[in-house]
């Protein structure tokens, strides 16, 4: 599945809600996912691999999504997947700003930026190299930590970011008792570094 092959108007669509932000910079705020099929990363741990195959969700209209997402309070609008940037996503942006609503999407960054965002959640995968036009629009780096060796892995983006990055490492759930520890310790002797929880799980809301 390649950019060439998808129309700008329209985009597979695994689901579409309304609920509160469990990770990262806006943690706890109100937010409407937009969640897109179709990914190649191939994250042992993914938690939605039914997302991975796009030919398995409907091609939805991009005014249908927005005009979903503008009903609800929220003004933050947070584009997923699956991997989001498999498509080019300058339509959405623009359908979704012209709505007067934020347009954030969390990425892997696997391939090449596409849209204008408001806020950018980059989370990189060691299964799939980032591209580098994702490094220099990123407002926010966020690395899953599923082995000890992820976290000296996270660090070394630090560089090739912009300065005003935020900067955070977050248990995989499965792991969660095993690395926390880890990450706590590395946070208190890097305290340019925070902690992100998947507080979504703690209250089972999507």
């Amino acid at each position: 599945m390649t950019k060439e092959l998808i129309s700008t108007s329209a985009l597979p669509l695994m689901e579409d809600f309304y609920t509160v932000q469990g990770e990262g910079a806006f943690q706890g705020s109100a937010a409407y996912f937009i969640r897109l099929g179709g990914c190649d990363v191939g994250c042992v741990w993914c938690d939605v691999k039914e997302s991975w195959d796009a030919s398995a969700h409907p091609m939805v209209e991009i005014n249908d999504m927005v005009s979903r997402a503008s009903s609800s309070r929220t003004k933050i609008v947070v584009v997923t997947g699956g991997e989001p940037l498999m498509y080019d996503l300058t339509g959405l942006t623009r359908t979704i700003r012209e709505q007067g609503l934020r347009a954030h999407i969390e990425t892997s960054g696997a391939y090449p930026m596409s849209g204008e965002w408001d806020w950018v959640c980059f989370s990189p995968k060691k299964f799939k190299a980032p591209h580098p036009s994702v490094f220099e629009q990123a407002d926010e780096l966020k690395v899953v930590v599923y082995h000890k060796s992820d976290i000296e892995w996270a660090a070394g983006f630090v560089s090739r970011l912009r300065p005003s990055c935020q900067l955070f490492l977050q248990p995989e759930w499965s792991k969660h008792d095993e690395v926390l520890p880890l990450i706590i310790d590395f946070v208190k002797e890097n305290p340019q570094w925070q902690v992100s929880l998947q507080i979504h799980k703690y209250m089972n809301i999507p």
